[in-house]
């Protein structure tokens, strides 16, 4: 009893903590995605987006192609992480089929768990989605597997998708230029 009272109190602290730093207070300790989030926005543009063309327009990662090649395509040319920096692109994979994918340009770290992107047609609509949610809920805070926060709903996505890892936002050449001088 003693312990479950001590992570409340934690854990509504950890809320308000966040709420005064001025960063979304998405993550939920019982994961059920009930928090308050009040920024965000959905954009409905003239023409329908795809996110591929969105993402290498609003990021330093000019690739082509189908989403779920980008990690591919990303060798040699981009810096490939499994954790996220602002300006990289975030991709998921294998999520709807073996052949689909979807990115997204990471716009915020709010904590080691949490990040806000923005991205187009997540919820298959067209639409640009910005300064979106994305907490990591993987077992090893690894950022192998995510939720997403429904704008539309006002909550943390129920599904769970895997995550092929963040490209960028610099290049793999600069990134080995840099480590071959220290």
């Amino acid at each position: 009893m003693l312990g479950s009272i001590r992570f409340a109190t934690v854990a509504a602290f950890s809320v308000l903590v966040s709420a005064c730093a001025g960063s979304p207070a998405i993550y939920s300790a019982d994961g059920s995605g009930r928090a308050s989030y009040d920024g965000g926005s959905i954009e409905k543009p003239s023409k329908p987006l795809q996110c591929v063309p969105f993402a290498r327009s609003e990021s330093s990662v000019k690739l082509a192609g189908d989403a779920w090649t980008w990690w591919e395509l990303a060798a040699g040319r981009y810096e490939r992480s499994g954790e996220p920096k602002v300006g990289s692109v975030l991709l998921l994979t294998g999520y709807a089929g073996a052949h689909r994918g979807h990115v997204a340009v990471v716009t915020a770290i709010d904590s080691s768990r949490q990040i806000r992107v923005d991205h187009a047609n997540w919820l298959d609509d067209g639409a640009i989605y910005r300064d979106d949610p994305v907490v990591d809920v993987s077992s090893d805070n690894n950022w192998s597997e995510v939720r997403v926060w429904n704008l539309r709903d006002h909550a943390l996505g129920a599904r769970i998708y895997p995550v092929r890892g963040f490209i960028g936002p610099g290049r793999e050449e600069a990134t080995d230029r840099v480590a071959s001088r220290e």
